[in-house]
């Protein structure tokens, strides 16, 4: 992708108009690494306030559940709103100077990454405020593939507000076009597409490799492997298992003390050995500093997507990691696994299934009798149904 270009890019080379209020976080920057409220201001946009996501403008809130502050741009002095704080949601007296909102937030591709439900709430609230939105498209790090169940009516939350899989495949400006149509929302919207963006190019399948550097658009989201494991590994955020927070390469690894990973490994393979593929695992060791096991050394695995044995269109991560927990479940009936903690503000209800959006795959792991085959029927239907869905509002390409 040797002429890539994001949408932030290619927009500021037009005419400035308007009063701008602006939603971006540290990995909303520009190919010359200037971030995007300074850029805009730069090239002469009226940008009136900023909006940050979870995790903050500056990124530097650590876990979910850490709320960020409303505060004035040290530089520019703006107001800069949390939308993970006292409200998730824009409102009347935070667009009363603002004309058109300009979303420009770096996405990872996973239903569970609070960011899109940031950007229906964008949607909406400009539908409802007659607000014009320009979405500044960034790429999908994991790509087009389709993996996972998807969120079933009546179990929506901040961590999941559509009827789409866990790894949808889409951009921020594709799902932009989606939720427009699933909401029947009356807004104005702009896409302002990426130039030279193909994601089926390898190596990146999705990230323009070579083209810009990797910057964290979370605290714990460090690294391409990451983006491509998350749609997996994320789930490991509602047991009692590590998901690596705490380590240098958290979402990568899954963990805990005295755990028998090569069992598990062996069950797994005797299981779905087709759920394994296109994936390197590597049975490993690791101590977090902080978070589940903190001091603890885990026994577990990582997963690697940046070396030999990768296949892009073979690696389905939702199915790898549920496949490791039902291993677990056939080994150790007893295992404390799924934790009742507070998970994203969703009280009377489990974290995995919060995570899940649906009661149906925790209840799968835990059913002994309950085979791979019994739900990959399902999942092939809902993938199938989900490629026909989200056809309609693509962007770029699609080879999946």
């Amino acid at each position: 992708m040797g002429d890539y270009a994001a949408g932030l890019d290619q927009w500021l080379t037009t005419t400035p108009s308007g009063r701008l209020g602006v939603v971006a976080h540290p990995a909303s920057f520009t190919a010359a690494g200037t971030h995007t409220v300074d850029a805009l201001i730069e090239a002469g946009h009226d940008v009136r306030r900023a909006f940050g996501p979870q995790h903050g403008m500056r990124g530097d809130k650590q876990d979910n559940m850490i709320e960020s502050d409303d505060f004035a741009d040290p530089v520019h002095g703006i107001p800069v709103h949390s939308l993970y704080g006292e409200t998730r949601r824009l409102h009347a007296d935070m667009l009363e100077d603002v004309d058109t909102l300009v979303f420009d937030l770096q996405d990872i591709g996973c239903r569970v990454y609070t960011f899109i439900t940031t950007l229906r709430y964008v949607l909406e609230a400009a539908s409802e405020h007659h607000k014009r939105v320009v979405v500044l498209d960034r790429p999908n790090p994991a790509g087009r593939p389709v993996d996972g169940l998807a969120l079933e009516a009546g179990h929506e939350s901040f961590v999941g507000s559509a009827p789409i899989p866990m790894r949808h495949g889409l951009t921020t400006g594709e799902l932009a076009h989606y939720f427009v149509a699933l909401l029947g929302l009356d807004v104005e919207l702009e896409v302002i597409a990426m130039a030279g963006y193909d994601p089926n190019v390898e190596p990146g399948f999705g990230w323009p490799s070579g083209a810009r550097p990797w910057v964290n658009p979370s605290p714990n989201a460090a690294s391409l492997n990451m983006a491509r494991c998350f749609s997996g590994t994320v789930m490991i955020e509602g047991t009692e298992l590590s998901e690596g927070r705490g380590t240098t390469i958290p979402l990568e690894v899954i963990g805990a003390p005295n755990l028998p990973i090569a069992d598990i490994l062996t069950e797994m393979r005797s299981l779905a050995p087709e759920w394994l593929e296109g994936v390197r695992t590597r049975p490993c060791h690791f101590q977090p500093t902080f978070h589940k096991h903190a001091g603890s050394l885990c026994a577990g695995i990582q997963l690697h997507t940046d070396g030999p044995g990768y296949d892009h269109a073979r690696f389905r991560p939702w199915r790898y990691v549920l496949l490791f927990l039902k291993a677990l479940r056939r080994l150790h009936s007893d295992y404390a696994l799924w934790h009742d903690r507070l998970y994203e503000y969703e009280p009377g209800r489990r974290a995995i299934d919060v995570i899940h959006g649906s009661l149906q795959p925790a209840n799968w792991v835990d059913a002994r009798d309950a085979t791979p085959a019994d739900l990959e029927t399902n999942l092939l239907e809902t993938e199938a149904l989900w490629r026909d869905v989200r056809a309609a509002h693509l962007i770029y390409p699609d080879d999946t």
